[in-house]
C-alpha cells in the first residue's frame, strides 16, 4: 500500500471513531484520560527508552541543544503530562454547553451549542508531550485527532501513542480516534493536508517553516503562528529588580520555546542606569546582546544589532536591545517586528500599562510578568494544544473550548415563517 492509500485508510478510520467519541459521557472520558495518565507512569521506563533512541539519532543528525531539549522526556516532562492529563479531566466539560437562549417575536427559541469539531489534524516537530497534550484536549472535547510528529521524535510518539490507545481499548473505544502516523516521509504531509472529507481542521506546531509549508499546501483550515517574537518594554517608571527578574526568566529559563524573550526594549530616560544592571546578569548567564548603537555604548561587550535582527526569533541564548523614547515609540517597533504572539511591559505607571494592554495587538499581553507565563497550562487550560496568532476562530492559546465549535438549536411550537 502507498503512502497516500495508507494515510487516507487511517483517516477515514478516525473519522469514523470519533462519531464514537462525540457521544461519551464525560464521566467515561474523564476515567480515560485517568487511564492514560496511570499508563504513562507505569510505563515510563518504556517512555524513556524509546525517547532515548531519539536523543540518540538525534545527536548523530547535529541537532542543536534547543531542539534535543524540546525533544527529551525527562522524568519531570512525562510527570508534567501526567499532570496535564490530570487537569483536562477536572476541567468543565464544554460538550453540550447552551448559552444565550433567545425568545424571537415569532416564538421560536434560538441559542447556541457546543459540539465537537469532529478530527483534529496536528503536525507538529521535536515536543513529543505534544502527542498527549494533543490527544487529552481533543479527547475531552470528543473529537479525533490525527497527528504526524517530526522525525526525530518517531520513536516516542509512537510509543505514547501505544499507551494511549491501549487505554482507550479498555474503555471499549475505537483506538483509531487517536492516530500517530508511523512513516517519516513528508510525503504523509502533503496527503494528510488534502483530506478535507475526513479532517476538519490542521494544526502545525513547529519552526516557520514547517508552518508557512502547511498553511501554503492544505486544502483545511489552518490554525498557526509562525513564530514567536515577544518583546519586554521596560518603561520609565518601572521597578529595576522586578524588570530584570522578568527578562532573565523570559529569555534564559528555557531560550528554545515560542514564548522566551527575544527583544528588549528600554525608555531611554532609565537606560543609562537599567541597562549595565540588566546586562550585567544577562552576560553573567551566557546571553549574547545585540544593541542599538546607545546600547552598545551603555554596554562593553554588547554587538552592534543587524537590521535582520530586529523580529528574529534566535530561540537561543540571544537577545536583541533596543533604546527606545517613549511608549509610542516602543508600540511601533512591536507593530513591525513583533508576531503577535506575546509582548510584556513593566511599568508602575497606570496609565501606560493601560495603553499597552489596548493597543498591543498580541494573542497575550502582559504588566509585570514574565512572558513565560504566555501557555495554556498556566493560563488555566489544564494544557494547550497550540497557540494561534489567527484570530479566526482561536487567538492564543488554545485548550478545551476552542476545540469545540457552536451550532445554533432551536425550539419551537409548531411555528412556521410567514
Amino acid at each position: 500500500m502507498n503512502i497516500r492509500d495508507q494515510i487516507t485508510d487511517m483517516a477515514r478510520a478516525t473519522r469514523k471513531a470519533a462519531r464514537q467519541m462525540a457521544r461519551l459521557s464525560t464521566e467515561v472520558k474523564n476515567r480515560l484520560l485517568e487511564n492514560i495518565a496511570r499508563g504513562l507512569k507505569e510505563q515510563e521506563g518504556f517512555i524513556q527508552a524509546e525517547n532515548d533512541k531519539d536523543l540518540a539519532a538525534g545527536r548523530e543528525k547535529g541537532l542543536s541543544e534547543a531542539m534535543l531539549d524540546r525533544l527529551t522526556l525527562s522524568p519531570k516532562v512525562i510527570n508534567s503530562m501526567i499532570q496535564g492529563l490530570h487537569e483536562v479531566a477536572a476541567l468543565p466539560d464544554p460538550v453540550g454547553e447552551i448559552s444565550e437562549m433567545v425568545k424571537r417575536p415569532t416564538g421560536i427559541m434560538v441559542g447556541r451549542m457546543r459540539i465537537p469539531l469532529g478530527v483534529v489534524g496536528m503536525i507538529y516537530e521535536s515536543r513529543p508531550n505534544v502527542t498527549v497534550d494533543a490527544a487529552a484536549l481533543c479527547l475531552k472535547a470528543g473529537n479525533g485527532v490525527f497527528l504526524r510528529g517530526g522525525s526525530e521524535a518517531i520513536h516516542s510518539n509512537l510509543a505514547l501513542a501505544q499507551i494511549i490507545r491501549d487505554a482507550l481499548v479498555e474503555e471499549s473505544i475505537d483506538p483509531a480516534v487517536v492516530q500517530v502516523v508511523p512513516m517519516t516521509d513528508r510525503e504523509a504531509i502533503n496527503v494528510m493536508v488534502s483530506l478535507e472529507e475526513f479532517i476538519d481542521l490542521i494544526i502545525p506546531r513547529g519552526g516557520e517553516g514547517l508552518i508557512r509549508y502547511v498553511s501554503e499546501h492544505s486544502r483545511i483550515p489552518v490554525l498557526k503562528h509562525y513564530k514567536g517574537v515577544c518583546h519586554l518594554f521596560v518603561d520609565e517608571t518601572a521597578d529595576f529588580e522586578m524588570a530584570i527578574k522578568i527578562v532573565m526568566n523570559g529569555k534564559v529559563q528555557r531560550p528554545g520555546v515560542c514564548n522566551s524573550l527575544e527583544a528588549m526594549l528600554v525608555h531611554r530616560k532609565i537606560a543609562d542606569h537599567f541597562l549595565p544592571l540588566a546586562a550585567k546578569e544577562l552576560l553573567e548567564a551566557g546571553v549574547e546582546l545585540r544593541g542599538c548603537a546607545t546600547t552598545c555604548l551603555l554596554v562593553p561587550g554588547c554587538t552592534p544589532a543587524q537590521p535582520e535582527d530586529w523580529g528574529m526569533e534566535f530561540l537561543d541564548l540571544i537577545l536583541a536591545v533596543k533604546v527606545v523614547d517613549d511608549l509610542d515609540e516602543a508600540m511601533d517597533h512591536i507593530v513591525h517586528h513583533g508576531s503577535q504572539h506575546t509582548e510584556v511591559i513593566v511599568t508602575e505607571n497606570y496609565s501606560n500599562a493601560q495603553r499597552f494592554l489596548r493597543e498591543i495587538d498580541a494573542s497575550a499581553v502582559m504588566v509585570n510578568a514574565s512572558s513565560r507565563f504566555s501557555d495554556g497550562g498556566q493560563f488555566g487550560l489544564g494544557t494547550e494544544i497550540g497557540i494561534s496568532t489567527t484570530k479566526l476562530h482561536a487567538y492564543g492559546p488554545m485548550g478545551l473550548k476552542e476545540l469545540t465549535a457552536r451550532k445554533f438549536i432551536v425550539f419551537g411550537e409548531g411555528q412556521v415563517r410567514a
